[in-house]
């Protein structure tokens, strides 16, 4: 594989407290396998769709049990260089960079807004083997904040992205782009939210069949946040899994509707 381009999401992983319940949700709902646990690296896991490296699971280090979430890490050249512009830009460093064995470097970061994202720098793992569009593999992000002007300002300077807005009145939605491929979305978060989510970084992963998927994720203890919805980029849906990290499924393949119009900012 091509080492991925700066900026571009090239990984994702989580923690969770019961790492076999969480492998047992993912198996089922995504049709992921496991590997071997690495205990070198506190054993961490990686998960396959369809034998290609889709995304990682990992226990919390003592001290750091909490709610589970999905991080997604951008690509980057150089990670000092990249944590330095993080920190130039307003954004925290909230694990300084560090060596991962052979595998790369890597970071993790909170943006002004408040979303946490990692940096990585790849080495012998360059990311996602996955195509998009592969049952079980990374799709999609977006950036859930209430501060979406910190948001905008800082992603684009830190990772040279230019920016799209959606032209639709009922939402405040941004897409950054790599030269003329999406790379990550914005959204505000409007009062539907509850006071007590955090901004987050929302990951989309691809299902065959969206309502399929739904359904065994609720059967399995997650509570389904939004949808199933058709749009033009696919069949879609929000789910907090039984740990309580958010993400989304889509099947790319049911769209419905035209394309909104964008504009240059």
């Amino acid at each position: 594989m091509a080492v991925p381009p700066a900026g571009a999401p090239c990984w994702a992983d989580a923690m969770f407290t019961d790492v076999e319940g969480a492998k047992s949700f993912y198996e089922d709902v995504l049709g992921w396998t496991f590997g071997e646990q690495s205990s070198e690296y506190g054993n961490y896991t990686q998960a396959y769709a369809n034998g290609k490296a889709a995304a990682a699971v990992v226990p919390p280090m003592p001290g750091q049990e909490g709610q589970s979430q999905w991080c997604l890490y951008l690509a980057s050249p150089d990670v000092n260089a990249t944590a330095q512009k993080i920190r130039d830009n307003g954004g925290e460093i909230l694990m300084e960079p560090m060596e991962v064995g052979d595998f790369g470097a890597m970071c993790l970061a909170r943006d002004p807004g408040g979303a946490v994202f990692g940096v990585w720098q790849p080495g012998t793992h360059e990311g996602f083997e996955t195509d998009m569009e592969q049952p079980g593999a990374f799709c999609w992000a977006e950036i859930f904040t209430r501060e979406p002007a910190k948001s905008d300002a800082f992603f684009p300077a830190v990772f040279g992205y230019t920016a799209q807005q959606m032209q639709d009145e009922a939402m405040d939605f941004r897409v950054y782009n790599l030269g003329e491929r999406p790379a990550l979305g914005r959204m505000e978060m409007t009062d539907d939210f509850p006071p007590e989510v955090p901004p987050y970084i929302n990951v989309y992963f691809s299902v065959a069949d969206c309502d399929e998927a739904v359904a065994k994720a609720t059967k399995h203890g997650a509570v389904l946040r939004f949808g199933p919805m058709d749009s033009p980029f696919g069949r879609f849906a929000a789910l907090t899994d039984p740990q309580g990290a958010n993400f989304s499924v889509i099947d790319t393949t049911k769209t419905e509707g035209e394309m909104p119009p964008m504009t240059d900012v």
